[in-house]
């Protein structure tokens, strides 16, 4: 896609090296455009190592509040020699491309519709810093200045967003504001400064902050009254686990007495993590896992005990690149299945799908009301994308008459006036039992078992009394269906086209519509919240004759998950696939849809011909 002059809608991508303190720096440029009031969002593609393989960072800046990958890049800074040629490749043309002139490039590595700016970096830090950690770090900071420059950034924005961040370290501060400077100064002496592209200041921001996935289910967490948090350390997952216990740390202690209301365990793998969340759930506490595919995987069988024994449990899996080791710092919606039907035997595990942090905080919540409300295991599914990029919400609001949904919970008033006690009988017919806590009554004592029970809670291998109780199970994913988050849907009577996604695709499909609208193609659009799906999901594809199933996996699992659990005739289901590891964008939506709207208008002209009539 060829680029052009733009205001408030661009990309840039930053190339460096892991391991070279680059992030602060591209943290500082992105921010800089959300404080001037431009939506913005933020994409991080690193590798799996700890130092010293390429990283990119990549900033969309999008006057119109798009938050997906814009699939271009308008403004290359090539910061790593080892990727140049490549990352020259990836400009878009009429583009630029900026790069450490200390040392030359060869004249071949140039293209004639790409602008190469040099700008000598590092020999101005060299030349300005005493220490090699500082030249080294100053320079990612002077390409901020310099970028502010070429761009027309607000350099107030900048100069407070430093101050603000280096407020108690004055000697840093100091030499931020000069490295900025440096970069500022030799852009707007040697080059015609602004470029095509610009920063001007508009009012989209307000109200909104910027945060990740991680940090924000875990506050989701918080909210909803989880204390307790058990896991094996796995990428992209554990900055859910430091949130959480940094959260924990400043709201879960006791002021005067200085106890701690919190537990947070890690565990030696991920069965035991499991192991004990279970029990603590078991126990009444509110407990919780973060974890990604292979944690899912070495999960199953106690998920299996769970949804068996009915004990509640929240995980949250942030989903990365599979099979096996995959990709592990790239992002994916592989997992669908896998949690879905997690464990041996007839299984079905409630599921959520937030696509923005927005929905991690809110979801974060439910998934707890839900487990406890159901007496199950419940899966948040999110992703790398989500979970560990930068993302523009709205401002994450409470209500603070919240109070958590503990469920059928028998106490010791309500048990002293009972003759008996049976933990898997049906009472209501909403296939949910009532259930205890350890120690609340000698009356709601009972076994919990994975092995055959009957509904009054006692071992058995009676075929009828164990297909009651799974007959039960069956009957109470049923009933999951009218409390699980219905679906959002963009409807017209008028329009028999639609896509279906889940999670982080949303923003290229929102995107896409409305982008394919402009062309005259007007599609509907319906986003699946939740597993199971209510009644809701199969109106919305009845009502039409062809859907796009937009999903970030090679074998169309939510395309297969639909067909599986409603009456739908597949031949309507189309998928598109995305699942190279990089965030999805509206581009690849738009392309896939419009060719094969193509091959439909190709085939009935040419069904046209073959009957003799006019095409």
């Amino acid at each position: 896609m060829s680029t052009g002059p733009r205001n408030n809608d661009f990309t840039i991508r930053i190339a460096n090296v892991n391991g070279t303190g680059s992030a602060s720096a591209n943290t500082l440029l992105m921010k800089s455009f959300f404080r001037m009031g431009i939506p913005v969002v933020g994409k991080n593609y690193f590798p799996s190592n700890i130092q010293g393989l390429p990283t990119w960072y990549e900033i969309r800046v999008s006057g119109d509040g798009y938050m997906a990958r814009a699939g271009r890049v308008d403004i290359m800074l090539a910061m790593n020699a080892e990727t140049y040629q490549k990352d020259l490749a990836d400009v878009a043309p009429g583009g630029y491309l900026i790069y450490d002139s200390t040392w030359p490039r060869r004249t071949l590595l140039n293209r004639e519709d790409v602008t190469i700016i040099g700008i000598p970096l590092a020999r101005m830090c060299n030349e300005r810093f005493s220490t090699a950690r500082a030249r080294v770090l100053m320079k990612n900071v002077a390409y901020v200045g310099a970028v502010a420059a070429l761009l027309d950034i607000d350099m107030e924005v900048i100069a407070a967003s430093l101050d603000k961040t280096f407020a108690k370290k004055a000697d840093l501060l100091a030499d931020n504001h000069v490295a900025i400077r440096l970069g500022y100064d030799y852009a707007q002496a040697n080059f015609a400064c602004p470029l095509p592209y610009t920063a001007q200041r508009i009012d989209k921001t307000s109200q909104h902050i910027m945060i990740d996935g991680n940090t924000a289910a875990a506050l989701g967490a918080v909210y909803a009254g989880a204390t307790v948090g058990a896991w094996y350390p796995i990428t992209p997952s554990t900055s859910v686990m430091d949130a959480f216990a940094s959260f924990c740390q400043r709201y879960r202690v006791d002021e005067k007495t200085g106890r701690r209301n919190y537990c947070i365990i890690q565990a030696e793998d991920e069965l035991s993590a499991m192991g004990m969340v279970l029990g603590a759930g078991w126990n009444g506490a509110r407990a919780f896992t973060p974890t990604s595919g292979p944690g899912i995987s070495l999960m199953s069988e106690l998920l299996g005990y769970g949804y068996f024994a009915e004990i509640p449990a929240v995980l949250i899996n942030v989903q990365r690149c599979g099979p096996s080791t995959g990709m592990p710092t790239r992002t994916q919606q592989a997992d669908i299945l896998a949690c879905a039907f997690a464990s041996h035997g007839d299984t079905r595990h409630v599921l959520l799908f937030p696509s923005s942090p927005e929905e991690c905080f809110y979801f974060g919540a439910t998934a707890f009301d839900l487990a406890e409300r159901l007496q199950t295991p419940v899966i948040m599914l999110t992703d790398l994308d989500i979970g560990m990029n930068d993302w523009m919400v709205p401002e994450l609001n409470w209500d603070d008459a919240y109070r958590p949904d503990r469920g059928k919970v028998l106490d010791a008033a309500a048990l002293d006036k009972m003759k008996s006690f049976h933990r898997y009988l049906d009472v209501d017919a909403d296939a949910i039992p009532y259930r205890t806590f350890p120690g609340e009554h000698p009356k709601g004592a009972y076994f919990t078992r994975g092995s055959g029970h009957n509904m009054y809670g006692a071992y058995t291998e009676d075929s009828n009394e164990y297909q009651e109780v799974v007959d039960r199970l069956r009957r109470k994913w049923e009933t999951a269906k009218s409390y699980v988050p219905g679906p959002a849907i963009w409807y017209s009577d008028k329009i028999r086209t639609a896509i279906i996604s889940i999670g982080s695709c949303d923003g290229a499909v929102i995107e896409a519509r409305d982008r394919l609208l402009e062309s005259g193609i007007g599609i509907n659009y319906m986003r699946v919240k939740a597993f199971p799906f209510d009644e809701q999901v199969e109106q919305f594809i009845e009502a039409h004759d062809r859907i796009y199933v937009v999903e970030q996996n090679r074998d169309a699992q939510l395309r297969s998950l639909l067909i599986l659990e409603t009456d739908t005739d597949p031949a309507k289901l189309l998928p598109l696939l995305f699942y190279d590891g990089l965030p999805i964008n509206a581009q690849g939506v738009i392309e896939s849809i419009r060719q094969d709207q193509a091959k439909g208008k190709a085939k009935g002209k040419a069904k046209g011909k073959d009957k003799g009539v006019a095409a």
